[in-house]
């Protein structure tokens, strides 16, 4: 067994991840490689739900019975956990919702709606990046489309990282906002946050991080990042589907308008008018996702108890390892960073002239699990000129021994395709 340096103890780890455990294909061990997709759960998160469900299930915040008062408290001590776990100022500034593309979705349609000074218009200019998620190009195009502002980007170097040599050209003083990735899903870079951050608020921009790559896998403080609005998702994170964040400062949270109308987001209501309760619940209409909340709570204890320093530094080790691996892979193609630099778990490759889905059916057959496609990142496919990558992702229950079966199985489908 290969061992490496600054490795977790993942023989005790995967111990908590029931799923883990299973066999494909006639008995095949599950090699577990689309964690950037989604991650497992680990049996504390599952229990949590469990127990939610059997003993406290209620809904929140208007019941004054056992039950709900239960459900309450375990729903708003979830958003306590999670407010600690990315260093917020305040827990109010935690607002729940469904993913991380609700979370954006969010902001945009704040921002379209918005009085000045925050109001995005037709004299506007709105910055992303060609790396970007689907999450974070779509909702931004609508709302261009919508108020006529300028939709703006920055570019891809060939190595895959971003081209900010024009940046003082690409963000100017007509840019309202600038969004962008802190770790690509597709290319595994994680940007200079500073850089741009610093960019941004010289023209009084507002700044969107999508974190969603990056909660999982390293310490998160929103305070260090500079930002005005930071997002991420649980089910990447060890927490169920169904629950995402947006941090957002309390200032702009309680400025800007509610995105959902109706339960719990109310102040007072007549037939003619309704007043908005304060930040977060502003933004949190209807029956909120409880259970989900819930399930990453229990998540966020549970990374926090191993310590995201520690899973950050296991990730770094094992990407070197794969990085090095991969790329001794006869006709393999690396797309993204070809060193663990500034990369995060996701390696994105393709291998000759095998179209991806078939290279990934085939591992599948030995019963290794990873992503083919376009992973919702499109615009990187056409800036690099492949119709779509296969893509490992690694987590902290991944080993060395998960990158050598990926590398076996690698040589099986060239063998197999001739």
């Amino acid at each position: 067994m290969t061992h490496l340096p600054g490795l977790l103890d993942t023989e005790a780890i995967r111990k908590d991840f029931p799923l883990l455990d299973r066999t494909v294909h006639d008995g095949k061990k599950l090699v577990y490689l689309d964690n950037a997709a989604t991650s497992q759960k680990p049996r504390q998160v599952l229990d949590a739900l469990n127990d939610y469900y059997e003993k406290s299930n209620a809904n929140v915040h208007r019941g004054v019975h056992t039950l709900a008062e239960e459900a309450t408290a375990l729903y708003e001590g979830a958003r306590d956990r999670v407010a600690a776990f990315v260093n917020a100022p305040s827990r109010d500034e935690v607002v729940f919702t469904k993913n991380a593309s609700e979370s954006l979705n969010l902001v945009a349609n704040m921002l379209g709606w918005a009085d000045e000074p925050y109001r995005v218009d037709r004299d506007t200019e709105i910055v992303i990046t060609e790396m970007e998620h689907h999450s974070n190009i779509v909702p931004w195009q609508l709302l261009a489309q919508r108020t006529g502002a300028k939709l703006k980007w920055f570019g891809l170097t060939d190595e895959g990282r971003l081209d900010l040599s024009r940046i003082d050209e690409v963000i100017t003083e007509r840019t309202k906002v600038v969004s962008f990735v802190l770790v690509s899903n597709i290319l595994g870079t994680v940007n200079p946050v500073e850089t741009i951050v610093r960019r941004a608020q010289e023209v009084g921009a507002l700044v969107v991080i999508d974190a969603s790559q990056a909660a999982p896998h390293m310490p998160l403080d929103v305070q260090a990042l500079g930002a005005d609005f930071v997002a991420f998702t649980g089910h990447k994170m060890c927490a169920p589907t169904g629950i995402g964040v947006l941090w957002g400062r309390q200032e702009l949270l309680e400025d800007l308008p509610p995105f959902l109308g109706g339960g719990e987001m109310i102040e007072t209501v007549t037939m003619s008018s309704s007043t908005y309760a304060p930040a977060p619940h502003k933004f949190e209409a209807g029956t909120p996702p409880i259970a989900q909340a819930v399930g990453l709570g229990a998540a966020v204890d549970y990374l926090s108890a191993i310590g995201m320093d520690r899973i950050e530094a296991h990730e770094h080790a094992l990407v070197q390892y794969a990085v090095d691996r991969l790329c001794q892979v006869p006709d393999l193609r690396i797309i993204g960073p070809v060193t663990a630099e500034d990369r995060g778990a996701a390696i994105s490759f393709t291998l000759g002239d095998i179209h991806p889905h078939d290279v990934g059916q085939v591992l599948d057959e030995q019963g290794i699990a990873v992503r083919v496609g376009h992973h919702c990142a499109r615009p990187v496919c056409l800036r690099y000129g492949i119709p779509a990558t296969t893509r490992a992702s690694f987590y902290l229950y991944s080993t060395p021994a998960d990158v050598d079966a990926l590398v076996d199985g690698l040589e099986h489908v060239r063998n197999f395709f001739g």
